[in-house]
């Protein structure tokens, strides 16, 4: 059990580390086209490609990065502590909000071209080819009842890196694959094997097309620091989750708790974990987050044949919700079925709809009856940002 903690910490890190590197490209490129990085000079020296730590703080904060400048130090910080940013002189290991330079580590050729570095970008260069070629092996398929998007059996990807040109042989794939599984990239859809050259089915854990937002960035650093405090007890409960400490009114939920203790600053977030709940920020000023798992909002078990027998008590709604950078709004519980546990009330799934005690029945068109909690949330985190609900909710 402690070697299996031991994995799944190094491939959870690996993961941010990912997304870091992601959400560092893609402000890279935000900030080149507005023209916040370009030659400046300092001291009778022109510096190619930098950008000054005070205007950019103000971009972060205009174009709702960032909810104040504290926040948009913290980002650009982590950005600096995971080799994205650094100082023009390079001595500087702080961030500051003052008219300093800085650069890109891409700008000026000094990123740290390593082993995980060079996985990702192979990594991604292969999901690039993947989602654009005709004869893409990344298919709705199903495995053991359970339908997963976007996967591809772990022959066929070896098939295909052949035909293509990217590996000489088979055991090139099979060596390319396990570093792309061992580094976060690619995953077992279940999570319960390695990569084989077999049928067992696999997908990208990492949607390298997604627009990232800078908050998330502290936002799964922070989970990982708390790893410990916000931990499920999955042993005892298989379909439980664990919902971060929020502004304790944000969140609709359809049974009353015990008065929480609120947590100052609380915004809505994208998530990329295993549940569609929110992320707050917190800082020292906020407090601590404090462990919670609510009990189910709902009033009794609903089994899947009493949801769809005729003459039940349900009413079938088809509900569109457009994600924006923030993420859904919505939190997922349960197993065959799945329901809604809570609803932030200023989120797109309210606006569209979405509600406490309603069944999810198909994501996108595909049926999720069946589905647990957690492969329900790894079906919608995966696909667009336009999801389409069909839910049964209960007729009062």
């Amino acid at each position: 059990m402690e070697r299996t903690g031991s994995i799944k910490r190094k491939v959870m890190a690996r993961h941010h580390k990912a997304e870091v590197m992601i959400a560092g490209e893609q402000l890279r490129l935000r900030l080149h086209d507005n023209k916040l990085i370009k030659d400046r000079r300092y001291h009778l020296r022109t510096y190619p490609n930098c950008f000054v730590a005070q205007e950019l703080v103000d971009w972060l904060i205009i174009h709702k990065e960032a909810p104040d400048r504290d926040i948009a130090v913290q980002l650009m910080q982590h950005l600096m502590d995971h080799d994205i940013v650094h100082h023009v002189c390079d001595k500087r290991l702080v961030f500051k909000d003052a008219k300093m330079q800085y650069r890109f580590r891409k700008d000026d050729g000094t990123f740290p071209f390593n082993t995980e570095v060079k996985v990702f970008m192979r990594g991604q260069g292969l999901y690039e080819h993947l989602v654009t070629s005709r004869d893409s092996v990344m298919q709705l398929r199903e495995e053991r009842g359970a339908s997963y998007p976007h996967s591809f059996p772990g022959c066929q990807l070896i098939d295909w890196l052949l035909q293509n040109g990217e590996v000489q042989s088979r055991r090139q794939g099979l060596e390319l694959c396990h570093a792309l599984l061992e580094h976060g990239i690619i995953q077992h859809v279940s999570l319960t094997h390695h990569f084989y050259d077999s049928g067992l089915l696999y997908q990208f854990c990492v949607n390298f097309r997604r627009r990232r937002c800078l908050s998330e960035l502290l936002n799964e650093s922070e989970h990982e620091e708390n790893k410990e405090v916000f931990q499920t007890q999955e042993n005892q409960d298989e379909s439980a989750f664990t919902v971060h400490e929020i502004a304790s009114k944000s969140f609709l939920s359809g049974q009353p708790s015990k008065p929480q203790k609120a947590v100052g600053g609380g915004r809505r977030g994208s998530s990329t974990s295993l549940q569609l709940h929110l992320h707050s920020y917190c800082n020292a000023a906020s407090g601590p987050l404090l462990r919670c798992n609510p009990k189910s909002v709902l009033k009794r078990h609903v089994t899947c044949e009493e949801l769809l027998s005729p003459g039940a008590p349900f009413m079938k709604r088809v509900l569109t919700v457009l994600g924006d950078a923030m993420g859904w709004g919505f939190v997922v519980r349960g197993k065959s079925p799945c329901y809604i546990q809570a609803v932030d009330p200023g989120s797109p799934a309210a606006a569209a709809g979405v509600k406490v005690r309603q069944f999810v029945c198909q994501v996108n068109s595909l049926s999720v009856l069946h589905m647990d909690y957690r492969t329900l949330t790894r079906l919608v985190m995966t696909g667009p940002r336009t999801v389409v609900l069909e839910v049964m909710e209960p007729v009062n």
